[in-house]
């Protein structure tokens, strides 16, 4: 039993294991050993990918936690982005002065918890992947400790987090209250013999828990602040890793132990899908700090996200995938970016900071602008590929109406990116010089923007494969 513990979830144990063995070395190191602790938890995700893609697919603890291909493509994804912000973070703290060791072995806490979300088969092993996830992100959140603002998102973070953890306990304990079990399948199978009102009200207790975690609207209330306030590097990860896992972890318990209350589950995904691309694209317009208005930009890609997911079938649940993997590489690309850039020592967050980058830095301007039209969804960029998926799913499912609604969101939502990019091609640059970024940092950004650089102008090449091998991967729905 130890052997299957240990084969079915070697990721996670390898995680676990290296994130307290850095512990003890950043510990006994610090605080010289900033440095070594971040490259080797960058590469303890990068091998946590690679036991996730080629270890063995199974079920442990009576199928609380499952090993499939599902979490596989997940897992891949979410550590590999996780690896990335430990090498952004890496750079930005060494431009702060600021080398402390317990950054990475944080995101690597969030990394086990994603692995638990993505693998969750039954309420319990849900929860404290989501509750492990969360507790290390609210403390990347007010990393910088002497900053009012870091502390202001982590706060609110933390107790915004907890009343969503309340409610997502809550309806998880009337879900077992009337169907006598925690497992997915035995809830399923429940389910489909005698639905009744109770259980729908755990469900929807449920999905609103979720929902606050994806930052859907209206449970999106914490986003802008926390994204404003949380450091750089951790808002590329923020937007990225947690909400992939949170969405998987939606889409499996919505399809796994509630496949036949579809028609009930439906209409609250609608309409949280339809809020969010609105709520998200309309107030965004008024943004002028970048990370608020990206905030507002992952609170609409969320919705659409959640259109693909909406539509209740296998090609839905694909779209969804394959949706949230092309997002990922145009944010963390973007804040690739944004990490290695400042103004007289002081972070470039503004609009106004942006002021003619293309002349001081033509090669993070023009990475940035690839990311900003990707996110517009204009072709043949990768964001354009991302919305094609998700709107034919929901046409194919017979809800046109949601698509027209997230056609008519992207083209709001363009007015901000398009605002971004002519500041940075024709106004006049202000408030001094752009610092040359440190080495290491400047490598590290780069790095990132040209690994995404690829898929997000190559869209044509790599949709396919990602396509196919979220087919592959996803059953759930079929």
């Amino acid at each position: 039993m130890t052997y299957n513990i240990l084969s079915i979830a070697q990721p996670e144990c390898f995680l676990a294991v290296a994130a307290l063995v850095l512990l003890l070395v950043g510990a006994l190191g610090a605080p010289k050993s900033a440095g070594l602790v971040s490259w080797l938890a960058g590469l303890a995700l990068i091998i946590a990918a690679y036991l996730a893609a080629t270890g063995p697919q199974g079920a442990i603890f009576g199928g609380g936690f499952v090993a499939d291909q599902v979490s596989a493509y997940a897992k891949v994804a979410i550590y590999l982005i996780g690896a990335v912000g430990v090498f952004l973070g890496l750079g930005w703290l060494d431009r702060l002065k600021a080398r402390q060791f317990e950054y990475p072995i944080l995101i690597l806490l969030a990394a086990v918890g994603m692995g638990m979300m993505v693998s969750a088969g039954d309420l319990i092993s849900l929860y404290v992947g989501v509750e492990l996830q969360s507790l290390a992100l609210y403390v990347l959140a007010a990393f910088r400790r002497d900053d009012a603002k870091a502390s202001e998102a982590g706060l609110k973070y933390a107790v915004l987090g907890a009343l969503s953890s309340g409610v997502l306990l809550y309806g998880a304990s009337l879900v077992y209250g009337f169907t006598g079990s925690v497992r997915f399948d035995v809830i399923a199978a429940s389910v489909h013999a005698h639905s009744n009102t109770g259980v729908l009200f755990g469900l929807v207790f449920l999905m609103c828990g979720l929902a606050f975690k994806v930052s859907g609207a209206p449970f999106h209330m914490w986003t802008p602040d926390v994204y404003e306030g949380a450091p750089t590097p951790v808002v590329g990860f923020f937007a990225a890793g947690p909400k992939f896992a949170a969405m998987v972890l939606f889409a499996r318990m919505l399809g796994n132990a509630f496949p036949t209350a579809s028609g009930q589950w439906q209409q609250i995904l609608w309409a949280v899908a339809v809020i969010s691309m609105l709520w998200g694209a309309f107030a965004g317009l008024r943004q002028t700090n970048l990370k608020r208005l990206w905030a507002y930009s992952s609170i609409a890609n969320v919705g659409y996200a959640l259109v693909g997911l909406s539509a209740g079938t296998k090609e839905g649940f694909q779209a969804m995938l394959v949706f949230m993997v092309l997002y990922m590489i145009d944010v963390t690309g973007f804040f690739a970016c944004l990490t290695a850039l400042s103004r007289q020592g002081r972070p470039m967050e503004t609009m106004d900071d942006m002021a003619g980058l293309m002349r001081e830095r033509p090669g993070l301007a023009l990475c940035m602008t690839a990311f900003a039209v990707s996110a517009i969804g204009f072709p043949p960029f990768s964001g354009f590929w991302a919305k094609v998926y998700v709107f034919r799913a929901a046409i194919d499912a017979g809800q046109s109406w949601v698509a027209v609604v997230g056609l008519v969101s992207s083209v709001v939502a363009a007015f901000y990116y398009l605002r971004l990019i002519k500041v940075m091609w024709f106004d006049a640059p202000t408030g001094g010089a752009v610092d040359k970024p440190p080495a290491d940092a400047k490598g590290v950004a780069y790095a990132a923007a040209l690994f995404s650089m690829p898929v997000v102008l190559g869209a044509l090449v790599f949709i396919d494969p990602l396509a196919k091998a979220a087919a592959s991967a996803f059953a759930l729905g079929g």
